[in-house]
């Protein structure tokens, strides 16, 4: 454990080759503990490239209470299971929208149909205000499942512009639909 706060404590100086280390060391062992969770070896990858990404982004305010090891497999635990909440989200939002919209059979009230039509329209003016690239990344990953590095390679970008671009697309959304729920 006293390896494992003196590791994180050269990440949080700003160590690049310490950062690199941890990666190489915990990538794989995670990336299998992800997939057993999600089912999908894609979805695991970016699950532990984005918390990679982000432990490092965030380097300077996090503060680990346990070992290292413990706090990364907690943390792909819990992205891999909210990607799966959200993946079975999208799944009963296409279900319900391939059944012709928001029917009585589909055991939807018509107040969750009026607001799953409101959540629609949100998400459709906040894309409309997105930035013509954040958009376009933002469609690539999320509509035709491509990953940061495809995206990256396909508009000539490095996969930390896509990284951030998916950041800022995903904070925007998130801002207006939490103002959106929090007014019911």
């Amino acid at each position: 454990m006293l390896n494992d706060l003196f590791l994180f404590k050269k990440i949080k100086e700003g160590s690049i080759e310490t950062f690199e280390k941890v990666f190489k060391e915990y990538y794989s062992p995670l990336l299998y503990f992800s997939a057993g969770i999600t089912g999908r070896t894609e979805a695991s990858e970016e699950i532990i490239q984005d918390l990679f990404y982000h432990i490092w982004k965030e380097r300077e305010s996090i503060f680990i209470l346990t070992s290292l090891k413990s706090y990364l497999y907690t943390a792909v635990r819990n992205r891999s299971l909210q990607y799966c909440q959200r993946q079975k989200s999208e799944q009963s939002y296409k279900e319900g929208v391939q059944s012709n919209g928001f029917t009585e059979n589909s055991g939807t009230s018509p107040q969750e149909s009026l607001e799953a039509k409101e959540l629609e329209e949100i998400i459709n003016k906040t894309m409309v205000k997105m930035p013509e690239r954040q958009l376009r990344i933002f469609k690539m990953h999320r509509f035709e499942n491509k990953k940061y590095a495809d995206i990256a390679e396909a508009l000539s970008v490095s996969v930390k512009t896509v990284e951030a671009e998916m950041s800022k697309a995903l904070k925007a959304l998130r801002k207006e639909i939490e103002f959106y729920t929090s007014s019911l």
